[in-house]
């Protein structure tokens, strides 16, 4: 590729000369990886004739992807061709917020861009947000990493989906790490806990129905009863926010019953008279109390997990969007300990395989540049806070003068969305958008800049639900005008005058950069599109946790260091169901099955499976406030109001209700969507935010064909 030229001279970027071929009407095939936020990652192929790409598929000679994709990326061919893609370079003409914008070259846009920040005089005023619109490692965190330093703006705390929960585990097992998930298909038991995986882990999915085959019983702990969850021999809908109780009362029938192994905890753990301690305050009875279950049905479930080898729990991230998510994590992480899962492959628990990966991220993000400053740490779950101005969440620092927004959408994802709103709405504030559709967050930009797709540029994939590497290689060039996130960031770095040599790396360097020569089998990740880790079968089988102690720690000195409870604990929610006359009811807010946070959402076929946004609720709290399905209905508390369509469903529990999401607002009724309601504190480690501690109450609006189905 030749983006490291500069912007108006360098052509378009092509796809590698590796896998292109002449047109001369002959098919190829290019393999590829697909970048959204999922724990699959799964490996694709395209099949491209004549310079177009014709066929989309699931690459079959990689065993976690085998052929298959899901709904959405199966469609990803409409997503790519999408009538209403940025094909150029666009600068508003509207107020912010209208969404009216007109061409502009590339050079004008980025020479602007460059004077605009370089006339700031405090970097730190610069604030950069991006999350996983792309997993990629060079689209995602390379270039712009080495950008942002070099200029010394505020660091961006990337907290916004999974950070309570890889803190918990990291203070457990000391990191990000689990079981294989491919001998899930072996576990006589598995608990899917927090997991809707039909519709966000669906290759995990196969594993189970191998197990089933071979007699496994599969039980989901869910506060919804989802796709999943009524494909499971047994669902056990909790109370939003009560994971912690539950485990506890596990412990405590483990404990009582003498289904430990007390060889491994001995030999393995670090902590146990005080876990014990603590578990032995939990009877399954207080648990039922608190978690709104059945005391039956916790007794029964502890006797599974107790006597039955080997159990697998696959833990997923719906379960720290809590105030005490971290903590919730913390205690089911330290159940396979006490029955020495661990030492089956088929035994233990994931959550998450992130950190088994060895990415040189100080080669990739080069925080060397930085040259000994340390700019302040803006939390992106709170920036609604940051933006208008709340000291506490600016760590006392300036305010944001600009905001360089890629790879999200944060006027759609990011909590108390009012604010959100609010702060990008400010005529002071100069925002540049690195993005491939005119989101919500789009409609603010002071520039928008078109940003290349999957199929397009180079990138180089981990995972975090399997333990495979995925190159992607472009297999069609971009749009004429259509540049690559860290092609961007690199002409933005030529324009302010950085000289550093890595300012220069194209972005197959950049992927050839993620991994140490010796860090995995490179040969075998450029001919076939993928490698495996080297990885031991059962990990943990022996102990070898990568905690300080090796073991796996119930009690956490590190967390006792910094003044907090070195035990996991059960912590209630802010806002727990029933506790506020005004807001009665629990909200959470999962995902639509069709749509991948706020992606997807404006492909046409996905959107039609989704109707509209939707509030599931159950019939008896539904027939007190007079709501039928299809009513439209006002979702409300201190924060700000959401209309949207009833549907009453068994999927909801009494005195909880769903509101499925990430819908672009300007696709809802009032234009918000759930996130106008949900709030900005944060959870008990990990700094993350709290989704699922949210109270509401719902009523009816009564307009003529308010009672119509959406």
């Amino acid at each position: 590729m030749q983006d490291n030229h500069a912007a108006m001279s360098s052509p378009a970027p092509t796809p590698s000369s590796s896998s292109s071929s002449s047109d001369t009407g002959e098919q190829r095939r290019v393999t590829g990886a697909c970048p959204h936020d999922c724990p699959d990652t799964c490996a694709l192929l395209t099949t491209v004739q004549d310079g177009v790409a014709v066929k989309l598929q699931g690459n079959p000679a990689h065993a976690h992807t085998g052929g298959v994709l899901c709904t959405k990326v199966s469609r990803y061919l409409e997503r790519h061709n999408h009538p209403e893609r940025l094909t150029q370079p666009l600068r508003r003409v509207g107020a912010k917020g209208e969404g009216r914008f007109e061409p502009v070259s590339w050079d004008e846009a980025l020479d602007d861009i460059a004077a605009r920040l370089k006339a700031i005089a405090e970097p730190q005023a610069i604030l950069p947000y991006s999350y996983a619109g792309t997993m990629g490692l060079v689209q995602g965190e390379s270039m712009d990493r080495r950008f942002f330093h070099k200029l010394g703006a505020s660091l961006l705390d990337r907290t916004i989906c999974s950070s309570a929960g890889g803190e918990g585990l990291a203070q457990t097992y000391g990191g990000k790490v689990g079981m294989r998930v491919e001998f899930f298909a072996e576990a006589k038991l598995i608990l899917i806990w927090g997991s809707n995986s039909i519709g966000s882990n669906l290759h995990f999915w196969r594993h189970v129905q191998t197990a089933r085959r071979a007699g496994a019983r599969i039980v989901c702990i869910d506060p919804r009863r989802t796709e999943t969850a009524e494909k499971c021999d047994e669902h056990l809908a909790l109370l939003p926010g009560t994971d912690a109780a539950l485990a506890f009362a596990l412990m405590h029938e483990l404990i009582v019953h003498g289904w430990l192994d007390t060889d491994y905890i001995e030999r393995h753990t670090l902590g146990w008279d005080g876990l014990r301690e603590r578990a032995l305050q939990w009877p399954p009875s207080r648990a039922a109390q608190v978690c709104g279950l059945p005391e039956a049905q916790i007794v029964a479930l502890a006797r599974d997990y107790g006597t039955t080898q080997p159990a697998a729990i696959r833990l997923n991230y719906g379960v720290q969007r809590a105030r005490g998510g971290g903590n919730a994590v913390r205690a089911i992480a330290c159940l396979p300990a006490l029955t020495g899962a661990w030492r089956h492959r088929a035994g233990g628990l994931l959550l998450s395989a992130s950190s088994f990966f060895p990415v040189d991220r100080a080669a990739l993000q080069r925080p060397d540049l930085l040259a000994g400053r340390q700019p302040r740490t803006v939390n992106m779950s709170s920036i609604g806070d940051a933006l208008t101005g709340d000291a506490q969440a600016l760590s006392g620092g300036p305010a944001v003068q600009a905001v360089v927004v890629y790879n999200s959408n944060p006027l759609a994802v990011a909590p108390d969305s009012a604010k959100v709103a609010a702060g990008f709405a400010r005529t002071d504030l100069f925002t540049v958008v690195l993005e491939q559709f005119q989101t919500d967050t789009a409609d603010h930009a002071d520039y928008l800049l078109p940003a290349t797709m999957q199929l397009e540029h180079w990138d180089i994939h981990t995972s975090y639900g399997h333990t495979d590497v995925l190159l992607n290689r472009p297999a069609v060039a971009p749009p004429a005008e259509v540049r690559s996130n860290a092609w961007v960031f690199r002409e933005l770095a030529r324009r302010m005058g950085f000289t550093e040599p890595c300012f220069a790396d194209d972005d197959e360097a950049l992927c050839r950069t993620a991994f140490r020569a010796d860090a995995l089998d490179h040969e075998q990740l450029w001919d076939r599109g993928f490698t495996s880790l080297r990885l031991a079968e059962a990990p943990f089988a022996e102990g070898g946790f990568p905690t300080a102690s090796g073991r796996c720690e119930f009690h956490s000195a590190r967390l006792q260091a910094v003044g907090q409870d070195p035990l996991p604990a059960y912590l209630p929610n802010y806002e727990p169901a029933g506790a506020d006359r005004d807001f009665p009811l629990a909200m959470i807010s999962p995902p639509a099955r069709n749509f991948l946070n706020s992606s997807f959402v404006n492909v046409r076929s996905l959107r039609a499976m989704e109707g509209a946004p939707v509030l599931e609720m159950h019939a008896a709290d539904a027939q007190t406030r007079g709501i039928a399905s299809g009513d439209l209905v006002r979702v409300f508390n201190a924060r700000g109001e959401h209309r949207c369509h009833a549907e009453v469903s068994s999927r909801a529990r009494p005195g909880v209700v769903n509101g499925l999401g990430i819908w672009w607002r300007k696709f809802s009724p009032d234009g918000t969507n759930v996130n106008q309601l949900t709030s900005q504190r944060l959870t008990d480690m990990g700094r993350g935010p709290t989704f699922y501690d949210c109270a509401v109450q719902v009523a009816a609006v009564r307009t003529p064909g308010a009672g119509s189905s959406p």
